[in-house]
């Protein structure tokens, strides 16, 4: 399975690094430079981690994690600090962080320290369903119908139909769809999102079944009843 990390770092250099790594290691990496930014991007959609640096700008790391743990919010946090001194870590593992990483560390390190916080994260909920006219998903067992039938769907195809169900009825621009997706948007010309679409609406749109994957002309896709 492919976890997403959000990196919420406002040392640009130490950001970059971090993202290019994470994804060459096969993480989707999404990036926020602020407090305010970071709780916008997890308000939008919830990241598999948080890699949080505890000294940004307002709000800082201890009070994003405050927030989201106040709001029940148990995404795991690794918080990074330039701070060594043991009442600092004390103060980062009180605010709800899962772990505690002081610069400078090794990538390597912070590699493992993420797989441990990821094998610790609480399952999730076995009952969830989304459902958008006869398509019904399972997310947790990573399965799908259409009309009582089960899709057989790889695991970007199974992405990006779950995505799209997540936010049916809206439109999701391609920047968008890229990001999430593939994290990373592969420019104008790529033609990689469309050919995932085609295989998806072959899958879905059998004879005698309306269409729920849309196209928005200049814009991108979505799914709703038909």
């Amino acid at each position: 399975m492919t976890h997403t990390v959000l990196i919420a770092e406002d040392d640009r250099a130490i950001r970059d690094s971090l993202a290019r790594a994470l994804m060459l290691q096969g993480y989707r990496v999404r990036v926020a430079a602020d407090g305010t930014q970071t709780l916008a991007v997890l308000a939008e959609q919830r990241p598999d981690v948080l890699v949080l640096d505890v000294m940004m700008p307002e709000p800082d790391g201890l009070e994003v994690c405050r927030r989201l743990r106040a709001a029940g919010d148990r995404t795991p946090v690794l918080m990074l600090t330039a701070r060594v001194e043991v009442p600092d870590r004390i103060a980062g593992l009180d605010a709800g962080a899962d772990d505690y990483l002081v610069k400078p560390f090794d990538v390597d390190e912070l590699f493992a320290r993420l797989r441990a916080v990821l094998r610790r994260r609480p399952p999730e909920s076995a009952t969830e369903v989304l459902t958008v006219a006869d398509l019904r998903i399972e997310p947790p067992a990573r399965r799908a119908w259409r009309a009582a039938q089960e899709l057989e769907l790889s695991r970007t195809e199974f992405d990006l139909l779950e995505l799209l169900a997540r936010h049916a009825g809206a439109v999701l621009d391609q920047a968008t769809l890229y990001e999430r997706i593939w994290g990373y948007d592969f420019g104008p010309g790529s033609k990689n999102l469309a050919v995932f679409i085609g295989y998806l609406r072959r899958k879905l749109d059998r004879p005698g079944l309306a269409p729920l994957i849309h196209t928005v002309r200049g814009v991108g896709y979505t799914l709703r009843e038909p």
